[in-house]
């Protein structure tokens, strides 16, 4: 069998496809994988790394704004999707997929679109609350399109092709108990564990509001663990701020630049602090870990805040506005979760109902069973 996964843009869109092609490899070890995305997007560097093939299209954004320069870019991304056309059809041609199965990003439209009109079995995963144009335009091409709620339906013109699915997360998160990832994290006492990031690169912004965070919960004595990612982008200069006022010696405060063994932090935190792209917010409520959430104002349609507002709606978050989010709020809101185990248990609640641990096993059913 040969299966197509087109994706791109944020990992959000790739990790979905790269966890079904693992998955679908260990229950079939003659599968034949191919990815396509765009060429210069960070997919290729994620999927190279993985193991697998990587094909391109070059297919761009449009912008909303009527400037020369504007007007410019949307003339080449024009020009850009008339030719994505004739690629697509080409690697059709080429690899012979019995199934295309697009997750996001803008070179998942021509893939799509073209296998569909080749009568090749498609499917469209969409991991935000509300979908993206990209999804929008292929609702009418797609086998089915597959969605993390049940809330996500009201959002689409054919009801009937959506598919609760989920979005995967990595299986290594399950591997653990609580308590024995609070054993590999040397977290000896009772203290509850409070967790924060806000993405790879980091945001500078919200990173300055972690500072008076950090402060506030030293000076209080460090009444929770807290383990916290400022990224790449803000790293250096909150290492010297943090060593200028000798909070790198705070016993519970573990400020880091990236927090590489995710699956156990993850797997420990009573409480994790974020933003809300697909991802997290996946991996939140397969966990079923309570969140203060700062939704990301920077993203297109202001997803990040539909995405917060349901597991808001569900009890298993607090939604703070990044307007409203200093860090004193911020300590506000984490210290109230964490003080109460009957709030924490009602939030994780919350989150658990609106998680799906066997997401993968449900979109591989689902992309099977469209080959019949």
């Amino acid at each position: 069998m040969n299966v197509i996964f087109t994706c791109g843009g944020t990992a959000g869109h790739v990790n979905p496809a790269l966890a079904l092609a693992g998955y679908m490899q260990e229950r079939h070890p003659d599968l034949r994988v191919l990815f396509v995305g765009t060429p210069r997007g960070m997919e290729r560097g994620l999927i190279e790394k993985a193991g697998y093939d990587f094909r391109s299209i070059e297919v761009s954004s449009f912008q909303r704004s009527l400037s020369p320069s504007g007007i410019a870019h949307n003339v080449k991304s024009l020009k850009n999707l008339a030719l994505a056309g004739s690629r697509a059809r080409a690697i059709l041609r080429d690899f012979r997929p019995d199934l295309v199965v697009g997750t996001g990003g803008y070179a998942s439209y021509p893939m799509v679109k073209y296998a569909a009109k080749e009568g090749i079995p498609t499917a469209v995963h969409e991991s935000n609350m509300v979908p993206g144009l990209t999804t929008k335009m292929l609702e009418g091409y797609a086998g089915c399109i597959m969605v993390g709620f049940e809330e996500c339906r009201q959002h689409y013109k054919h009801p009937e092709k959506i598919v609760v699915t989920g979005t995967p997360v990595r299986g290594d998160f399950f591997r653990q108990t609580r308590e024995q990832a609070r054993q590999k994290l040397g977290l000896t006492d009772d203290r509850p564990l409070a967790v924060s990031f806000w993405g790879s690169l980091g945001a500078r912004f919200m990173n300055e509001h972690m500072l008076d965070f950090f402060r506030l919960e030293a000076r209080d004595g460090m009444p929770f663990h807290h383990i916290h990612a400022a990224g790449k982008g803000s790293w250096d200069t909150m290492r010297q701020t943090l060593e200028a006022e000798q909070l790198t010696k705070t016993p519970g405060l573990d400020v880091r630049e990236y927090i590489y063994d995710m699956a156990d932090v993850m797997r420990a935190a009573d409480l994790v602090i974020c933003r809300a792209g697909a991802s997290t917010v996946s991996e939140l409520t397969a966990l079923a870990v309570p969140a203060v959430i700062v939704p990301s104002p920077y993203v297109t349609n202001n997803h990040q805040e539909k995405n917060a507002r349901i597991l808001e709606k569900h009890g298993g978050a607090q939604v703070i506005l990044e307007k409203d989010a200093t860090g004193e709020a911020l300590y506000r809101a984490a210290g109230e979760i964490l003080r109460s185990p009957e709030l924490r248990r009602s939030m994780s609640a919350g989150m658990a109902e609106l998680g799906i641990p066997d997401a993968t096993e449900r979109i591989y059913r689902t992309v099977m069973a469209l080959r019949k």
